[in-house]
């Protein structure tokens, strides 16, 4: 018999809200929201104020709330909420991919110990499930790749530069307005939130822990008028990718804006859409696209995984539990467009080759091959003047 759960939520803001949206909408999922835990009290609410509370342990120690949902954007206070209810067994569901990245050999641990489930399908992709998928349609074996546009904030802005030839400051006004981007845009255009995706897409596909710290990001601030003619004189857009890929035993990973051509599928994924594109040996690719920012987007997410609870599902790891996880790598070649201004402020002899060079009294550039942990260690692409822009193989 399908069973009803009680849930206690952490943070009220655009996702909270989001999921109160659609658990209302939805006819059919027997969850109700029995209390939901926010930092200002005297802030104004746009439901009944019965329902909030500022005290964590009226969720935490109430043994009548099944499920914890934490959508909070304190990565610190995250993880508290987060370990603690699962200690005091209850099921979680969460939406915090930084907190996730930042903790996961922990966060699987505290499930194995305490036999209870946590799921945080949210965190990835918003409304496309594609840890599901990783989780229970994939063998390890025949994986080889799971790349695409994994942050719809940086995609809305492209889009509106490559589209509407707005400037990167107008687009991305626009982004905050709509909800698409924080107050603080750091974390999105520097590529971190797509890379803390990327750290927990990579357990689930090829079962491997890695650190956030040793994939390397690099976003799209640097981008000028200069690079975006390059694009266009080549047919190209520029997209910001996160890539997992599995070569020679091991697998890379890293976050970094590419050149995308038209027959691309990434190519057509506009707005805050985002799109996965998985690659393996015997179905070639793959292609998932859904909306990647946005309130009612996450909170679908978060219900599915709340719905999902309803029927005992947890995520089994299975990838973990083979005895050929990929070790993690930096060491492999990229081919890169850099661009920079004078002679000094780029290392040219970090390059394995250099197959094209462009000089003008403003602007300079080269495209090559590098490999991964020397751009990772490069202290040259710190420099406002230089930016980098990924070819396709």
């Amino acid at each position: 018999m399908e069973k009803n759960i009680n849930l206690g939520i952490f943070g009220f803001g655009c996702v909270g809200q989001g999921l109160y949206e659609v658990l209302n909408r939805t006819k059919g999922i027997n969850a109700r929201i029995k209390k939901i835990c926010i930092k200002d009290p005297n802030k104004s609410r746009p439901i009944d104020m019965s329902y909030f509370t500022t005290d964590p342990n009226d969720i935490l120690n109430d043994p009548t709330i099944d499920v914890v949902v934490e959508l909070i954007n304190d990565t610190e206070a995250a993880y508290n909420i987060v370990s603690t209810a699962l200690r005091n067994g209850k099921a979680v569901v969460s939406a915090s991919k930084r907190m996730i990245a930042e903790n996961l050999p922990a966060l699987y641990q505290l499930q194995v110990d305490n036999k209870v489930p946590f799921l945080y399908e949210a965190s990835s992709c918003a409304s496309i499930p594609i840890i599901r998928n990783l989780e229970e349609y994939y063998d390890n074996d025949l994986l080889n790749a799971v790349e695409g546009i994994c942050n719809g904030s940086t995609n809305y802005i492209l889009t509106k530069i490559f589209e509407e030839n707005l400037s990167f400051e107008t687009a991305l006004k626009q982004a905050q307005e709509l909800g698409f981007a924080e107050t603080d845009p750091t974390l999105d255009v520097e590529g971190y939130d797509p890379k803390f995706k990327i750290v927990i897409l990579l357990l689930h596909a090829f079962g491997t822990f890695v650190k956030p710290e040793e994939v390397f990001n690099f976003g799209i601030n640097h981008l000028n008028d200069f690079d975006i003619q390059f694009a266009r004189q080549r047919n190209c857009t520029i997209k910001l990718i996160g890539n997992c890929r599995r070569q020679n035993g091991s697998v890379n990973a890293y976050v970094l804006p590419h050149l995308i051509r038209e027959h691309n599928l990434l190519y057509d994924v506009y707005n805050e859409y985002n799109g996965i594109l998985l690659e393996s040996a015997f179905t070639d690719k793959q292609f998932f696209v859904g909306k990647g920012a946005g309130g009612t987007a996450t909170g679908s997410a978060v219900l599915s995984d709340i719905s999902a609870l309803l029927y005992n599902y947890r995520y089994e790891y299975k990838k973990i539990k083979q005895s050929n996880q990929p070790m993690f790598t930096n060491d492999v070649q990229l081919k890169v467009y850099v661009r920079y201004r004078t002679p000094d402020q780029v290392d040219l002899a970090e390059f394995y080759n250099i197959v094209e060079k462009y000089e003008s009294p403003e602007f300079r550039y080269v495209v090559g091959t590098i490999n991964l942990q020397k751009l990772k260690e490069a202290n040259w692409l710190k420099n406002k003047d230089v930016n980098l822009l990924v070819l396709e193989h």
